[in-house]
């Protein structure tokens, strides 16, 4: 009696037990897929839910999943009867790169449905150079944009998301992928991955959006010796994952499938949510004049394993079905182990399983877990805020959620809300260089009213002044630059030097000139490379200049800056553009205050403010200021100021109006940093700003 053929499952599970090479699972796939009675769409399912249960590299995954595309491509779904074809004949459209292993006999002509891969061009635009991943719905590539290319765009890449050829096939796919692009445009948050666009290439739809350097947490939960990780390196994880998700719910939508595969780890420590594709409205907004009258759930997109118990029962989708999913996440995170050993929640709710408390928790904290791990949505934890709490994410004193709620503020800025977001910093700022790294440095924080005098050689006649060789051939002194700094009146200037390099960053004042700066700087000498990263400031920003410069980030080490950065190309905003800012704490508890100089002279206080009062940070944080979108610009317009101060201790015994005068507020902070200062020392302050430009539309 012949041996029944092997099934797609089988071969996976005993290719990923060693048992088959690369090669040797290619072709017993082919063999497989020559006599499997199955359609494409039933071996796509089954090949998706045995990847969630043991996933393949994804190069592997792609490579199997091009074979059962192409063998769709190729058959009446209805009838299974195949179609073979003579490829290459004059007037037809070329088929699609296949892998070296493919016979030529399995390609498409034009007009069947084709498959895009490595290698593969989109539209003539998008070039598909590795996979990065898959999903229920297709398969992500890293993508080259030859128009950036051309344009000299430094990040000329982009991730590109192709539909799998069975949901193409679904006569509501379009609408899908539209309704994914729209909705995850909406949804702008730091946690979330940021959705460009979708379109066409005959056939194929594809979904583009921003490419993002580090690998999946599913990575990280599925390697041979992950066992759990402990609870201070999973909170940044956990937390990142929860806002993205509260942030989504806020705005009437469920995710649907939330997974480990769906959440993503950056490099630079950051944590983004991905593949809103099934995500479903679950409350209607009151000015939507567009109902959704598609509903992508019908696609049947869910993960058995952390799919709700409602979701099975085709219930209404509801935000605590990411909760369940969310708790069986960071379980799994914690622990190394599935909550419910990978089954779904109708299973071990039959099997009447019971997870165990994972042992990096406090009572309390598995108490929380356990709640958010509930059958019943009754007794679920009713809110993913409520979750990070409890959990606690957000520390007692700690920097937590706060909003700005919709308001005009002076004429200048529309809040509609302000999200205060805060995560572990892992690296410096990009493009900063620590001061330790130098040969030398000297720093200068020039009060308004030092005196300017021409430049030269300190303490040498004009007669003794070196030939312009000499001086060129000396060592650099950073002794020799400070006195130039000093002389620049109402600046903000620091100076590190190496070899006969020197680089010079912050503020100067408009009426000494970025141009004399650079003259001056480069007549010390032992200066033969100068690289200035310094902007002009007008005289009406020298009193903020004069009360901040004690305690600017520029004298401090990398490892203890204070820090704030728009996000702006050039710090250029104009009418009616998101005003989002990021900062960074220093290495120990501090007040935070983020202060916006109106160009009217009046301050608004961003935080804290009557509706965002918590301010204190935690150690070694970055936050964002804004970063739900919801601060826009709007008039006066002109050169204005960010400014951030933290301190060890509460500037203010009560709230600050909500905006007042500039003087009136310098005034205050000059009586309380002096005593400040005086009693825990001025390296126990920071200060930082960032100049921006706002114009009208």
């Amino acid at each position: 009696m012949a041996a029944s053929m092997p099934s797609i499952p089988d071969l996976i599970r005993t290719f990923q037990s060693g048992g088959l090479s690369h090669d040797e699972l290619l072709a017993r796939i082919d063999s497989t897929l020559a006599v499997d009675q199955a359609s494409a769409t039933q071996l796509a399912d089954m090949l998706s839910e045995e990847n969630t249960r043991f996933p393949l590299p994804p190069g592997v995954y792609e490579e199997v999943l091009r074979r059962i595309e192409r063998r769709g491509a190729t058959q009446f779904e209805d009838g299974g009867e195949e179609t073979r074809v003579q490829t290459g004949r004059a007037g037809m459209a070329s088929a699609p790169s296949l892998p070296s292993q493919a016979p030529a006999s399995d390609q498409a002509i034009g007009g069947a449905e084709q498959t895009k891969g490595v290698g593969d061009t989109l539209n003539g635009r998008f070039v598909l150079e590795e996979c990065l991943g898959v999903g229920g719905m297709g398969t992500v590539y890293k993508a080259l944009d030859l128009r950036k290319l051309e344009a000299s765009d430094r990040k000329p890449y982009i991730a590109i998301k192709v539909l799998n050829v069975q949901f193409r096939g679904h006569p509501k796919s379009l609408i899908a992928l539209q309704r994914e692009a729209r909705k995850a445009q909406t949804l702008a948050h730091r946690n979330i991955v940021t959705v460009y666009d979708f379109d066409r290439d005959g056939s194929v739809v594809y979904l583009t959006m921003e490419y993002l350097s580090g690998k999946s947490l599913n990575r990280v939960l599925r390697a041979p010796d992950f066992a759990g990780m402990p609870y201070a390196k999973a909170l940044p994880i956990i937390t990142g994952m929860g806002r993205a998700l509260s942030y989504a719910h806020e705005r009437g939508f469920v995710h649907c499938d939330f997974k480990p595969a769906n959440v993503f780890l950056t490099d630079s420590g950051e944590v983004k949510v991905i593949d809103f594709g099934i995500a479903r409205v679950f409350q209607q907004p009151a000015d939507d004049a567009d109902p959704t009258v598609f509903d992508p759930g019908t696609l049947g997109g869910m993960t058995p394993a952390y799919a709700s118990p409602e979701m099975f029962e085709h219930r209404e989708p509801d935000p605590r079905d990411d909760i369940y999913a969310l708790a069986c996440v960071t379980y799994e995170l914690l622990t190394g182990r599935h909550p419910y050993e990978r089954l779904s929640a109708n299973q071990a709710r039959g099997a009447g399983l019971k997870p165990q408390r994972p042992k990096v928790l406090s009572r309390g904290q598995w108490r929380a877990l356990r709640a958010a791990l509930s059958f019943d949505r009754a007794t679920r934890t009713p809110t993913v805020a409520r979750f990070l709490a409890d959990m606690g994410t957000e520390r007692h004193g700690g920097m937590p959620m706060a909003k700005l709620g919709a308001a005009s503020v002076a004429g200048v800025l529309l809040a509609g809300g302000l999200g205060y977001y805060v995560w572990r910093a892992r690296t410096t700022q990009e493009g900063q260089q620590p001061a330790a790294q130098s040969a030398s440095s000297a720093v200068v924080s020039a009060p308004p009213q030092a005196a300017v005098t021409p430049s030269a050689t300190p303490g040498a006649p004009p007669s003794a002044q070196p030939s312009e060789e000499a001086r060129r051939e000396r060592a650099l002194s950073m002794q020799a630059v400070t006195p130039v700094l000093a002389r620049a009146p109402c600046s903000l200037l620091s100076a590190t030097g190496q070899d006969h390099a020197l680089q010079v960053r912050g503020y100067v004042a408009e009426r000494f000139g970025i141009k004399r700066l650079k003259e001056e700087l480069s007549a010390v000498p032992g200066v033969q490379t100068l690289n200035l990263d310094v902007q002009a400031l007008g005289d009406d920003k020298c009193d903020v200049v004069k009360l901040i410069s004690p305690y600017w980030s520029g004298r401090r080490s990398a490892t203890a800056l204070t820090t704030i950065r728009t996000r702006a190309p050039g710090a250029q905003l104009t009418e009616g553009t998101p005003l989002i800012v990021d900062i960074t704490t220093p290495p120990y508890d501090t007040y935070v205050y983020v202060d916006y100089y109106m160009a009217d002279g009046k301050v608004v206080h961003m935080v804290p403010s009557q509706r965002a009062k918590a301010n204190q940070a935690p150690a070694s944080y970055t936050a964002a200021v804004g970063s739900l979108g919801d601060w826009v610009i709007s008039k006066p317009f002109g050169t204005e100021l960010i400014v951030l101060i933290t301190t060890p201790a509460a500037l203010f015994d009560a709230l600050r109006p909500e905006s007042e005068s500039r003087q009136d507020y310098l005034r205050a902070l000059d009586r309380q940093l002096g005593p400040m200062a005086a009693k825990h020392g001025e390296s126990h302050i920071g200060a930082d700003m960032v100049q921006i430009s706002t114009n009208p539309r």
